[in-house]
């Protein structure tokens, strides 16, 4: 079993476990430079890809494009309702397609339709290519946390997706860049606005990276890339999660989807992630950019640099919570720390009327929202590591159906002809907040009671191995245990 984050002192920090032999420490130390390099990068870019409608929006998109209205939460909305539509087959395809194969597909066709949009003159046809854009990057997260939970124990997802979740911050943060300098270099060069660049400069850097995918992406044990994972590799990886309790075959069928729903543990992480989601939705509600351009005393090139920040911060709460996660905290009291300082920050901007300073200080709080996404999603592999078909279902049910409440929350409640205060959307974002904490708790209180349970059963069983036969402990340790003798996982 893996060991907890609670079995050594915090301040030991290690990157691997003390049962790691040194030819699993090779493994996972391979593992680490093919996975983690690789969906940096990439969701680095994905992010840039997604973030850049906000920076257009305030970098002269609005006024080039006669934009008057909620326009902008209508395309972040259609971006949405793309990427929750797109995510509903990969339940079923993530253990039949090689994800080697399927994420680098999906990379370059978001990238296509990223350099479509420096075309767009009107409202309808940037809707559509955002639309595009979301469809294909639908499937990426839960694909990422797939393959996390195909190579690494619970104890080891949560730092890892840490480093890919630094992406999204940082993505963020290269978008505002790459606007400020398309703003104040490129504006006009070849006739086209600064704007319209910076989607060509995104998809330069997009398609080149899906395309590397191809050569790194070690697969999944199941079906591997035999480019970068020998046999002896797959034999070690398998023997170390056989050990940890992890499943390592297995398709969605019918029958998957039947226990899935059977299963209330599901249901309370699903509804954990719809918290989270909306929780965390004033991320990407534009609402800093947009605070920063009604104070009317920057350039659009200096919006753009001065929005930089916040996500910037982000990546040390990123880093900082799953790292915590993994080596003392545990996710439920990971998720606590990040969204209370989040909820500080939410606290601020409900008053609203408060000094300029403490208008700045909680927006620098906003990207502790999404810090502990990593977390969750570890927390959900950890859960169903008994069966890849069950993890593949839940985890793009989970992402898809929380996602898709984010279609239509911010056409409710951040509406863009109420920016920058949104007198309904930082109320609502604050309740979630509070919500996901408490929740968090209550699942942790019965995922204890459960394992106590199965403790309890196990020495209730071995007592009786012992009594039966008259062994000592130590022959009834060595014995299986029945499935039926404990509770159901």
């Amino acid at each position: 079993m893996s060991s907890s984050p609670k079995s050594r002192p915090w301040y030991r920090i290690r990157w691997f476990q003390k049962q790691d032999t040194p030819e699993e420490r090779k493994l996972i130390f391979k593992l680490d430079l093919l996975i983690v390099p690789y969906v940096f990068l990439s969701y680095w870019v994905k992010y840039i890809d997604q973030a850049n409608i906000n920076n257009a929006y305030v970098g002269g998109l609005k006024e080039d494009l006669g934009f008057h209205g909620n326009e902008l939460v209508r395309l972040q909305t259609l971006y949405v309702l793309g990427a929750v539509l797109g995510q509903i087959p990969f339940m079923y395809l993530f253990t039949r397609i090689p994800m080697f194969y399927l994420i680098p597909f999906l990379d370059v066709a978001w990238g296509i339709f990223t350099l479509l949009q420096y075309r767009v003159h009107t409202f309808a046809e940037l809707a559509a290519y955002r639309f595009l854009v979301g469809w294909f990057e639908a499937a990426f997260f839960p694909a990422i946390h797939f393959i996390f939970g195909s190579w690494y124990r619970g104890d080891e997802i949560a730092r890892r997706g840490g480093v890919f979740y630094v992406g999204l911050t940082l993505g963020t943060l290269t978008a505002g860049l790459i606007q400020a300098g398309a703003s104040s270099r490129l504006d006009g060069v070849h006739g086209l606005a600064g704007w319209r660049w910076m989607y060509i400069i995104c998809s330069i850097i997009t398609i080149p990276v899906g395309i590397l995918g191809l050569l790194v992406l070690p697969g999944t044990p199941a079906k591997p890339n035999r480019l970068v994972m020998k046999d002896h590799d797959l034999a070690i990886a398998s023997a170390r999660l056989r050990r940890a309790g992890h499943a390592l075959e297995g398709k969605v069928t019918w029958h998957t989807f039947l226990k899935i729903a059977k299963n209330p543990r599901i249901w309370a992480l699903l509804l954990l992630d719809i918290f989270f989601w909306n929780g965390s939705i004033n991320t990407s509600s534009g609402g800093y950019l947009l605070w920063l351009k009604s104070l009317k005393r920057y350039s659009s090139a200096r919006v753009n640099e001065l929005g930089a920040i916040s996500p910037a911060l982000g990546i040390f709460y990123t880093l900082g919570i799953c790292f915590a996660s993994d080596l003392f905290l545990g996710p439920a009291w990971a998720i606590t720390v990040a969204h209370v300082w989040n909820a500080i920050g939410l606290i601020i901007l409900t008053i609203w009327d408060v000094p300029e300073s403490a208008t700045w200080f909680a927006f620098m709080t906003t990207y502790s929202a999404v810090a502990m996404s990593s977390v969750l999603y570890g927390w959900i592999n950890s859960q169903l590591s008994y069966s890849p078909a069950e993890r593949s279902v839940a985890l793009v049910f989970a992402n898809t159906l929380a996602q898709s409440t984010t279609a239509w929350t911010p056409l409710l409640v951040f509406k863009t002809v109420e920016a920058p205060r949104f007198k309904k959307g930082y109320p609502f974002v604050l309740a979630n907040a509070v919500c996901l904490i408490i929740l968090a708790h209550i699942i942790q209180y019965t995922i204890k009671r459960r394992r106590q349970s199965k403790s309890s059963a196990l020495s209730d069983y071995e007592g009786d191995q012992d009594a039966a036969s008259g062994s000592p402990l130590e022959t009834s340790q060595q014995k299986s245990v029945p499935v039926s003798a404990l509770p159901a996982p």
